[in-house]
């Protein structure tokens, strides 16, 4: 049985499954689902299009799903979607998507820290873990795994990698590649996220792999598609390098430029 504190505002339309905490000042809208076991945090707003997975855990003073900041935006039909085992802190706020895609969506077992925003239609992956107060802008795509620092904004349409650790208080307005450390002013390039590949069970081989890839993208002297060709060559049938590669060819805001070499 659920449990929803009498002075919450719940549609009757909602669906709230087994085992949901409801506190105090909620407001639920109609077209609105929560699955088993989530909690709702106090004065936190959830709107038209929430679809919520299990065991999500939202604080105080969330807002999920209200209208995108889009002038384009006409009141359509959208959705955001948030995977099971999230959690999100307080005074984040989540926009669902426009008529473009249609939604916006968090992965599962995600971490959103306060004040982060989302906007429309973006999506992030599994195991993403976004600090305090990072911004991202509409149609954002980020991969699974990947942690950006606090106070950092992601300007639209940028895709973030697979892996990724990008410092705080930075400013990420170009496409950074799965795997790789980024930071400075201007963001650049600054490595491999060596100590997180570790930590998620990576090894030295495969690192190897990766630096032997990024020294062909980076610091060979070839142009990219130059150097594409060569990574084809020497590791075309290598996950990892292929993973790179995808992502190349994902890229629409050209990847981060390198850190120099003294």
């Amino acid at each position: 049985m659920s449990k929803i504190h009498r002075t919450a505002i719940v549609s009757e339309k909602a669906k709230i499954g087994e085992n949901v905490v409801i506190a105090p000042y909620v407001y639920i809208e109609d077209d609105v689902e929560i699955g088993d076991g989530t909690q709702i945090g106090p004065h936190s707003c959830i709107y038209n299009g929430a679809r919520i997975g299990k065991n999500v855990k939202i604080y105080q003073s969330v807002s999920v799903s209200h209208v995108p900041q889009d002038l384009k935006y006409a009141n359509e039909r959208t959705y955001f979607y948030i995977g099971d085992n999230t959690t999100i802190h307080e005074f984040v706020t989540l926009h669902r998507g426009t008529v473009e895609t249609g939604k916006s969506e968090i992965g599962k077992n995600c971490l959103l820290m306060a004040y982060s925003h989302i906007a429309h239609d973006c999506k992030l992956g599994d195991n993403v873990i976004l600090a305090n107060s990072v911004q991202i802008g509409g149609h954002v795509t980020i991969d699974d795994f990947a942690i950006i620092g606090g106070c950092t904004p992601v300007h639209q349409f940028c895709i973030v990698g697979k892996h990724v650790m990008i410092g705080g208080a930075f400013k990420v307005v170009q496409d950074v590649p799965p795997y790789c450390l980024a930071g400075n002013t201007p963001l650049n390039f600054a490595g491999l996220n060596i100590v997180g590949l570790r930590r998620r069970g990576f090894t030295h081989n495969q690192i190897d792999l990766l630096k032997d890839v990024y020294n062909l993208i980076y610091y060979s002297g070839l142009k990219l598609d130059e150097a594409k060709q060569k990574i084809e060559e020497l590791y075309g049938s290598e996950p990892l390098a292929k993973d790179i590669l995808s992502f190349i060819d994902r890229s629409k805001r050209g990847l981060l430029k390198p850190q120099k070499r003294s």
